[in-house]
């Protein structure tokens, strides 16, 4: 999350409309989609459903006011995750049940690899911590044929053997490093 929040902190008004690495998403596009994604933990991580959820949280979450609307989802869903026992519930996603861990997993690699997405698209830096580059690249290597299968990713890329392990998790998950 503090890889995300620092690009988002640094789109500057003249850069929401930029294309970024991700297929037809724009920079407001790519932040609207990571805001969605954090308003449902706190929700899930409660215990509600998807269908409880509902689709209160489509469309534009971003409003007028693009960084006030992250800096919002962001913080919301952060107190939900070091909420007592957050960790030990079952969480129920849009293809069954799974473990609190397994959706933390999940919502880590989203918003590590959308980081590097962001950076990109607003020409900043885009290196991420590689504590959390090789960790990703651990967590997307042992679950490769699912996020495949998912349809949320291109196929993979190939790079040299020497490279990075940002580059790798990069290049696993459909992006040219």
């Amino acid at each position: 999350m503090t890889e995300f929040d620092s690009r988002v902190r640094r789109v500057r008004p003249d850069q929401w409309q930029l294309g970024t690495p991700c297929k037809e998403w724009s920079v407001h596009d790519l932040v609207n989609h990571l805001v969605y994604e954090q308003l449902w933990a706190p929700e899930l991580l409660a215990g509600c459903t998807v269908e409880q959820v509902g689709d209160r949280f489509e469309g534009d979450q971003l409003g007028a006011d693009p960084l006030h609307a992250w800096v919002l989802a962001a913080a919301a869903a952060r107190e939900a995750w070091i909420s007592p026992k957050a960790l030990l519930r079952p969480v129920h996603l849009s293809w069954g049940r799974s473990t609190a861990v397994e959706y933390g997993r999940q919502m880590t690699l989203d918003l590590g690899v959308h980081a590097w997405d962001l950076a990109r698209a607003i020409g900043v830096d885009d290196r991420i911590d590689p504590d959390l580059a090789r960790t990703l690249l651990e967590y997307a290597t042992e679950n490769a044929s699912s996020l495949r299968d998912s349809g949320v990713f291109d196929a993979p890329v190939p790079v040299p053997d020497d490279a990075s392990d940002q580059d790798r998790l990069i290049a696993l998950l459909g992006r040219t490093p």
